[in-house]
């Protein structure tokens, strides 16, 4: 992870999507859903997966899902992918979803991930990835 000239974490990979979560996007205690959370860092990697298999892929695993924080309603979210690998069929990718509250300057990093997609085709049949 790089450090900014004020010597905080920054983001690692490429900025593709960025929203703001609302009260009902809650779960019981107040903060934002984990599984809202998760899906919202699928759409993005979605949206990078299919683009680099030139077509329709499928979500087969989440490797690792780690939760560092609870997000507040009103906290700006935004998701961060990076390639790691792209196999015969799959491609492997980090996901970061980072945010920043109301009236704060800093962001924090409040899940890391890495998600496993593959290539499909119309019938759902697992193709090669274009190279």
């Amino acid at each position: 992870m790089d450090k900014s000239e004020d010597n905080q974490p920054s983001p690692d990979g490429e900025l593709i999507l960025k929203l703001i979560p609302t009260r009902a996007d809650c779960n019981i205690h107040g903060d934002i859903s984990g599984g809202w959370v998760v899906a919202q860092m699928d759409h993005a990697g979605e949206s990078v997966a299919s683009r680099l298999a030139q077509g329709r892929i499928a979500n087969v695993a989440l490797e690792s899902v780690v939760f560092m924080s609870p997000i507040r309603v009103g906290a700006e979210v935004c998701i961060y992918t990076k390639l790691l690998e792209i196999g015969t069929s799959s491609i492997r990718m980090a996901i970061e979803a980072w945010t920043r509250n109301l009236n704060e300057k800093v962001r924090r990093k409040v899940v890391d991930a890495v998600f496993v997609y593959v290539a499909i085709d119309g019938s759902g049949r697992i193709r090669k990835v274009p190279r």
